[in-house]
């Protein structure tokens, strides 16, 4: 049986440990413990029963308590195995930051790492140029290399 239960958001590592450490000091009924992608305030718990999930998470500090019912394996395979979206961001692009601390300044793409989902990008606007790595979705694409290239050709 799957079970979510609901942490401290930011203290999930420190409840996960401690619940491991419960579950295999009292030997309970525990298969996995797991932080899942994505979703900050929760871990998903595996043990053979409910009394073996609320024993192993009762009372300790940052956890609040069980979600009311259990959850399917399907229901929650996206959190334990994120998948890298298809992005249409290319080495040479120009992109605009829309989010994070360098918010509406302009880069170059330098490198793309698809399985961290993080793009490598030359600020512009910086009198030396600075690689900034940022999340690829905090990027959006303004101006595409090869599409400079082709009206340069037509002028």
């Amino acid at each position: 049986m799957i079970f979510i239960i609901k942490v401290t958001t930011n203290k999930e590592g420190r409840a996960l440990e401690m619940i491991t450490e419960r579950a295999q000091k009292k030997q309970l009924k525990v298969y996995s413990i797991v932080k899942p992608h994505g979703l900050r305030g929760y871990i998903i718990l595996e043990a053979e029963d409910r009394e073996s999930a609320e024993e192993a998470a009762f009372n300790l500090p940052y956890v609040k308590g069980i979600i009311g019912k259990t959850v399917t394996y399907d229901e929650i395979k996206n959190m334990l195995q994120p998948e890298a979206e298809d992005f249409n961001i290319e080495i040479g692009d120009i992109v605009e930051m829309i989010a994070e601390h360098f918010k509406k300044e302009k880069g170059k793409v330098m490198r793309i790492d698809k399985k961290k989902g993080e793009v490598v990008v030359s600020l512009l606007g910086a009198a030396v140029p600075i690689p900034v790595t940022v999340k690829i979705d905090n990027v959006r694409v303004i101006r595409r290399e090869e599409e400079e290239r082709v009206k340069k050709e037509e002028k």
